[in-house]
């Protein structure tokens, strides 16, 4: 697909993304979704490593620098600083019972959202490539004075995502600028912007999601979620 061509060799290409197995971040994540949970603080400063290939994702220094929180699809563990596993929750999903508080109020749900969230946003737009993913390319869209183009992803539940239907916006450069997908119930538009080059790696810094209502317009405020990368490593 012409569109998917474009928009891997605008991120590095396949050949280099092929060459690496393993990020480093160091980055920021915050928002209403996590304040609102109790969580402003908690994943201020923190650094992530994880697996290109597989996903895995360990956050170091959450909670104020006191504990690490572990991302693996069969289990999510929180740990002290030095690997003491203190809580786990097996077999997790992001069909939170209903009768819980705020999606985020549990630690355990907070690091299985940020792992499966940071993941995902590192390996896009590579991932699209899948085999198993299926992706068309939609009619370009207006935004503001800009025309961006559009491709709909639909993911295997083999992946875990925030959502298995998602639809990913393309400037003009082919750089990711806006994806579209349920979440918690409503509908959420992630702007990305800032886009860096981490070793041959392209990668937006700054991420903002807001509600998406039904014709299309994006509610300013509150902000949903808010994601800074300080910098980034890919080996």
């Amino acid at each position: 697909m012409a569109l998917l061509d474009d928009v891997i060799d605008a991120s590095g290409g396949m050949a280099r993304w092929n060459s690496l197995s393993r990020f480093t971040l160091h980055l920021s994540v915050a928002g209403t979704l996590f304040s609102g949970a109790g969580h402003a603080g908690e994943f201020k400063d923190v650094t992530a490593e994880g697996a290109t290939r597989t996903q895995s994702v360990r956050f170091t220094g959450i909670t104020g620098g006191e504990y690490s929180g572990c991302f693996q699809p069969d289990a999510i563990t929180i740990e002290s600083l030095e690997g003491e596993v203190l809580r786990t929750w097996r077999n997790p999903s992001l069909a939170f019972p209903a009768t819980s508080p705020p999606p985020l109020a549990d630690e355990l749900h907070l690091v299985f959202f940020c792992g499966v969230a940071i993941w995902n946003y590192l390996t896009n737009p590579f991932l699209l490539a899948h085999p198993d993913v299926v992706v068309e390319e939609l009619v370009p869209w207006r935004e503001n004075a800009d025309t961006w183009r559009r491709l709909r992803a639909q993911f295997p539940s083999s992946l875990i995502t925030l959502a298995p239907e998602q639809i990913f916006y393309f400037d003009e450069n082919a750089l990711q600028r806006r994806t579209d997908h349920d979440l918690f119930g409503i509908k959420v538009a992630h702007y990305s912007w800032a886009h860096d080059n981490f070793g041959g790696i392209v990668v937006p810094t700054l991420r903002r999601a807001q509600t998406l209502q039904p014709d299309g317009t994006v509610i300013a405020k509150p902000v949903l979620i808010d994601v800074e990368i300080f910098d980034a490593l890919f080996e």
